[in-house]
């Protein structure tokens, strides 16, 4: 009598509270306990019937939506060649800093700006920790230099505004050394960045909620691929969210200024705030060949910039004895 053939489990792929992603990956992790044999284009049409009918229109609703928004991004990139292109024919430079919480979205948003840019003519710059030697100089050097040169682009993912929130919040440098880098650091800017019109700087501040940051940081626990980015900082995020949110404050009405402002990017949603950086960027130079079509208009609910940021947060401290955002 002949055994009947085994058949995974439908049950790994019937949990309506499971991202796409999980539903996949828990169907392909039953069906491999009992088929291991077949191609991967079999075992996708295998796969393909354990999924319910639910199951399968989320599939294709989360995989049109991924296709659409990279899509969207896709003429803001090539307008961002373009402003490459400029940024090298006339000789300027350009500096972004990404600044903002941990799991606010930086490193991918830097990621989809310079996507189709020319490598030879950007840098993605993100410093560890000073050694022995840095800790003893100005801490704006060793950020100084790594400043672009002529025609071309320097992102940097964190910049030296670490000294401004993170670093007091997690007691890595003392109290003179935090208010007398407030005091000093547009001083700096105006001095070393703002000279005559070459040098482009453009200070972004990735703004997340709790809720979102504290499901961005579950997300790495569980994730194998992104576990690396579990920092000491990113451990204690969530407990001093309230410390971090008045350095952020303080940050914006001390260092906001009209020739060097802040804007605050809302980055909940991933999507928004990577579509609104490439607008902001973009925005920030004339350059030959700009698209006349394409809508550069920011979104006002993406996009704060840092003095109507400082008002709201201080509104809401007065309100509610702590800002909230």
């Amino acid at each position: 009598m002949k055994s009947k053939k085994k058949t995974p489990n439908k049950t790994a792929a019937s949990s309506p509270a499971k991202s796409t992603a999980a539903i996949i990956r828990d169907a392909v992790e039953s069906f491999e306990k009992t088929e291991k044999q077949h191609s991967p284009s079999a075992r996708s049409r295998i796969i393909a019937k354990l999924l319910n009918e639910k199951h399968k229109e989320e599939i294709v609703k989360s995989a049109l939506l991924k296709y659409y928004s990279s899509d969207e991004l896709k003429p803001y990139q090539a307008e961002l060649i373009k402003m490459q292109e400029h940024l090298e024919r006339t000789g300027k430079k350009m500096i972004i800093l990404f600044d903002g919480r941990d799991a606010s979205g930086k490193g991918g948003t830097i990621r989809r700006v310079t996507r189709y840019m020319n490598e030879k003519r950007y840098r993605v710059t993100a410093l560890g920790k000073p050694n022995n030697s840095q800790k003893t100089e100005l801490h704006i050097k060793r950020y100084i230099e790594q400043f672009p040169h002529a025609g071309e682009m320097v992102l940097f993912d964190r910049s030296w505004y670490n000294r401004a929130m993170v670093e007091p919040v997690m007691k890595f440098c003392t109290q003179e050394q935090y208010r007398r880098f407030l005091k000093k650091v547009t001083t700096y800017e105006e001095n070393f960045i703002l000279d005559g019109g070459k040098t482009i700087l453009l200070k972004l501040y990735f703004s997340v909620s709790k809720e979102e940051q504290s499901r961005r940081f579950e997300r790495r626990r569980n994730d194998p691929l992104r576990q690396w980015k579990l920092s000491e900082v990113d451990l204690q995020a969530q407990e001093l969210w309230d410390e971090f949110t008045e350095k952020k404050r303080i940050l914006l009405q001390k260092t906001h200024k009209k020739n060097s402002p802040w804007f605050v990017i809302r980055s909940d949603d991933k999507h928004l705030a990577r579509r609104e950086t490439m607008k902001l960027i973009l925005s920030s130079i004339k350059y030959r060949g700009r698209s006349r079509s394409l809508d550069f208009t920011l979104n006002p609910k993406i996009v704060i910039p840092g003095d109507i940021e400082y008002k709201y947060m201080t509104k809401e401290k007065k309100k509610y004895g702590e800002a909230l955002r």
